[in-house]
Order: C-alpha cells, then sequence, then structure tokens
C-alpha cells in the first residue's frame, strides 16, 4: 500500500510539472515547482501540529481569528511551539489551501505567494533554524517572464500549480514520512533527466548513491555524521541515511549552487531531518571551505568532473594541501577535491567518491598526488569502474575510490571493473540492482574473480608505477576464435555445389515447361 501511495503521488506530480510547464525549459521550472511542494509540504505539516495543540479546546488551527487579542494570543502560543518543534511558523490565512483556493475563485494571488513565503524565512529570525530557512526561497522569482509576459498570465500559470497540488493528499503516517520526501526526489531526478548537465551536477543517479551509502557504512553503520563537500540536492546525504543504523545522525554539506543549495536544504526538510540535524553551506568549499575544523565518520561526493579551480599556489601553504608538494591543475579540480574530504575524514572514517577515470593513470601533478596517497599515505583501498553514460550529461567512463586513514602497511587494494554491467537505456545506461549486487559480493568477498575483480598487494601498484588503470589489474581481454580455413574452403565449396545444384534443378523445370531458361547454368 505504501508503494503504490508513493508511486501514484510521483505519477501525478511529474504530470503536473509536465502539464503545467509549457514552454518553459524544465530547468527553470523546476525551482518553481519543487519550491511550491515545499511551501505546501510546510502548510500541510504546520497544520496538523497546530491542530494537535488546539485539540483540546476543540478548535481548529485554520479557524483561529487572526484579527481578535484572542486569536492572537493563541497564535503567540502556538508560534512559540512551532519555532521549536518545526523550525517555522506562518498564519491560518496564509496556509497552501487558503492561497490555492484564492486562485481558483480567480483573485490575483501572486503577491500573497510572495508574502507568504517571505513570512515563513522571518518567522525564523532569532531562532536555531535561521541559518537553514535564510533565503530559501530565493529562486522563486514570482516576477519572472519565464513564468508569462504578464502578470496575469503569471498569476493564472501559479494558480493552476496550487490548484493541482492542493488536489493531492499529502498527509502522511509517521512511518510513511519519507514517501513524500522520496517522490520530491524522483522530481529532482526527472528534471536533471530532461536538463541536460546543469541538472546532472547535482544529481547522483540512485544505484550510485547506493553504492557510495554502502561502502562508507560498511564497516561502521552506527556513524555519527556524514559529510558531502559537494553536496547537490543532498540526495547523497540522505541515502547514507537508509544505510546507517543512526536516527540522529547529523549532515554536513556544502553546495557552490545557490538554487541547488536551496534545494538541499529543503529536501533535508523533506525527509522529516530536524533543523538541528543538519548544517548545509553555500560557498566554494574549495576556495571557502565551512566546515574546515571538522572531522567526519563519513565522506561522500559526486564532484563535478574535471572542473576549474584556482590552483592558487598559497594553497600549499593550506593543511589540505601542503603534505603533497602539488597542486591539481587549473583545469581539473578532481584530486583537489579528494584532498579536500580526506582532510574532513576522521580517523577511523571511510570516504567513497565518483571521479572520472582520467584520474586513475593522468601523470604529473595528478600522479604526483595519486602516488602520494598510495606509497606515502596508504589511504586508497578500493577502486571500482563503473559502465560509461550513467551520469545526466555526460557519457564519460567514470569510476569510484573508496579510500580509509586507518589500513595496514600491507593492506591490498582491491579492483573492480563493473563497467560492462548495466541496461542500456533511452538516453543514459543504468545500473540495476543486480549489478550492484555484484560489485557487493565481490566486496565481501574481497578475492580475485576472473575478468571482474583483483586484489593487488602494495609490490603490484609500485610495480605499475601506482597507476590504477583497471585494464592493469583486471585482465577483461577476450581471446578471439581462432579460424580453421580449411573449414572454411570446405563450407565454401558445399554452398557453391548447392547453388549449382538448385541451378540444374531451375533449368530442368524450365526444360519440362518448354520455356527459357533465365540465366546461364555453368558448370
Amino acid at each position: 500500500m505504501v508503494e503504490q501511495h508513493q508511486q501514484e503521488l510521483k505519477k501525478q506530480l511529474w504530470n503536473i510539472a509536465n502539464t503545467l510547464r509549457g514552454n518553459m525549459s524544465a530547468d527553470d521550472f523546476r525551482d518553481y515547482i519543487l519550491g511550491l511542494i515545499f511551501y505546501k509540504y510546510l502548510s500541510d505539516k504546520l497544520n496538523r501540529y497546530a491542530d494537535e495543540l488546539l485539540s483540546e479546546d476543540g478548535i481548529q488551527f485554520a479557524q483561529v481569528d487572526e484579527k481578535t487579542d484572542e486569536g492572537k494570543e493563541i497564535l503567540g502560543a502556538i508560534k512559540e511551539e512551532a519555532l521549536d518543534k518545526l523550525g517555522y511558523f506562518f498564519k491560518p490565512s496564509e496556509l497552501f489551501h487558503v492561497v490555492a483556493q484564492a486562485g481558483v475563485d480567480g483573485e490575483f494571488i501572486l503577491d500573497d505567494v510572495r508574502d507568504v513565503l517571505n513570512d515563513i524565512e522571518n518567522s525564523t529570525m532569532g531562532a536555531d533554524s535561521a541559518d537553514d530557512f535564510n533565503g530559501l526561497f530565493d529562486e522563486l522569482d514570482l516576477t519572472s517572464n519565464k513564468l508569462g509576459k504578464t502578470p496575469d498570465a503569471r498569476n493564472k500559470l501559479i494558480a493552476k500549480v496550487l490548484e493541482h497540488l492542493d488536489n493531492i493528499d499529502f498527509h502522511l503516517e509517521s512511518s510513511e514520512i519519507d514517501i513524500l520526501g522520496d517522490a520530491y526526489e524522483y522530481l529532482i531526478g526527472m528534471f536533471a533527466s530532461g536538463a541536460g548537465k546543469k541538472a546532472g551536477e547535482f544529481y547522483t543517479p540512485q544505484m550510485v548513491s547506493k553504492l557510495l551509502a554502502k561502502l562508507v557504512t560498511m564497516d561502521n553503520p552506527n556513524l555519527k555524521s556524514v559529510y558531502d563537500p559537494t553536496c547537490g540536492s543532498g540526495s547523497l546525504l540522505l541515502r547514507v541515511a537508509k544505510e546507517a543504523n543512526n536516527p540522529d545522525l547529523k549532515f554536513y554539506g556544502q553546495e557552490q549552487n545557490p538554487s541547488t543549495y536551496n534545494l538541499a536544504r529543503m529536501n533535508m526538510i523533506m525527509h522529516d531531518v530536524h533543523y538541528s540535524r543538519f548544517d548545509i553551506q553555500n560557498d566554494d568549499t574549495l576556495e571557502q571551505p565551512a566546515h574546515i575544523e571538522q572531522r567526519f565518520s563519513a565522506v561522500v561526493a559526486n564532484p563535478p568532473f574535471s572542473a576549474d579551480w584556482s590552483a592558487n599556489p598559497l594553497h600549499l601553504n593550506n593543511e589540505r594541501f601542503s603534505d603533497y608538494g602539488k597542486l591539481a591543475p587549473k583545469g581539473k579540480a578532481d584530486f583537489a577535491f579528494v584532498q579536500h574530504m580526506i582532510h574532513q575524514l576522521d580517523d577511523n572514517g571511510t570516504m567513497a567518491v565518483v571521479l572520472p577515470h582520467g584520474v586513475l593513470f593522468r601523470g604529473a601533478a595528478e600522479g604526483h598526488i595519486r602516488q602520494h596517497l598510495i606509497k606515502e599515505k596508504n589511504y586508497l583501498d578500493m577502486v571500482i569502474g563503473l559502465p560509461a553514460n550513467i551520469f545526466f550529461g555526460t557519457s564519460i567512463p567514470t569510476c569510484v575510490l573508496v579510500l580509509k586513514k586507518n589500513r595496514k602497511a600491507d593492506d591490498d587494494v582491491l579492483f573492480i571493473d563493473a563497467s560492462q554491467y548495466f541496461e542500456k537505456g533511452t538516453n543514459n545506461n543504468v545500473m540495476r540492482d543486480a549489478d550492484l549486487k555484484r560489485i557487493w559480493d565481490a566486496i565481501s568477498t574481497r578475492k580475485n574473480i576472473d575478468k571482474f575483480a583483483f586484489v593487488a598487494s602494495p609490490k603490484k601498484l609500485k610495480e605499475n608505477d601506482y597507476n590504477l588503470n583497471i585494464p592493469r589489474y583486471v585482465d577483461t581481454f577476450e581471446e578471439e576464435e581462432i579460424v580453421d580455413l580449411s573449414v572454411v574452403s570446405a563450407a565454401l565449396v558445399s554452398i557453391d555445389r548447392k547453388i549449382l545444384t538448385t541451378d540444374m534443378e531451375v533449368k530442368g523445370f524450365c526444360e519440362e515447361l518448354g520455356i527459357d531458361v533465365p540465366f546461364e547454368v555453368k558448370r
């Protein structure tokens, strides 16, 4: 029943988004539809919570008169409780259903929507939740021409969105709380698939997220904290929570893109993560790290592949990079992210990061850093090759590196080549549950598997000059079948005789009918 409810909810939300966005790009409409779904979620949650508080008085939150002294007193008491429990508050007249109904009645509601979104944010000023709600709705520009050329056209579109969303029952039992959050992530993924690289930069495919989450919780299911330096919409952090065994897990992340940063905070709240349990910051992680003094039980990331960064020589004085002696190239920040993540990892933690294949074998500064990580630090634990074309917006093959700080000197490195195990999709290849299980079985046994996995000793890595290119370790070469030319020759002679026999049969048949043979028969 729960799964059916979830699938129906996903279908409804995507149909609304697809129907109403018109000529607007998926990437542009994303911020509006997801922001308004979030408004409805906050509204329904506040309404239920306030009704519980007022149940003994026999009244409902929507019935409180905001203009009377008694009503103001009641709302003041509810606000105090709501800010502590939920982190936000707004008035009954600002409930989603009230505003949506006004739109159905033909009223101009754009100003009302803008005001309530501002009031939600303003209600948190001075509260512990202020940082998590600050600027949360900045990307919902209700004056944008993308919504329509005139105020009336924009109002009509927003009114339709609210009307459709108001007709969906979002009420969920506490045990089903993730249904809406998962539907929200489904929408993020659907928008990402339709919006190309820009959206793909903040969305990690489900199976890849699941793999990373299982990797960092494998030896520590009770981990206390998880950190993602390029957290995007936050889906990877939330995936770790599903694999972990700690309901009080704390989430930390940083995201450079403002709209995606807002999306990550919304996503946390939609998954019922209390504002005190997450700390998501908006800035460039490599240049302005927000959590530099903290260490985390698990670190996961899907950084933008081969991104530009400053590579400022002053970074060599930074404790994240100083020990390596060289910086990642200006046009390829991949190893800069790896170094940053290692710095944030605690001594008993595990980190897993998705990177382009080039990090395995590129030379110069990257080769130097790679060798230092393996030879001097001994942090590398696994290299997993993934199929090509599984990320939105790019078809390049990728890999997962797993690193730990608590490895022993003679510990081996596990190489897995999972590049050939996937289902071919319309736009992107897809990793299946069976493909993930194949990888996980190899990790669990940590033994050589013909054409799939290889356990490399420190000596083997040294022999390869610390080049991690997977074919150097996992032999996937398939021998070509040897062709016996005498067999081929005999087959050709047989075919030729068959043709001749057939020609003679046709000649005889034609002679019986008294007609000309349509070709010359050669012996």
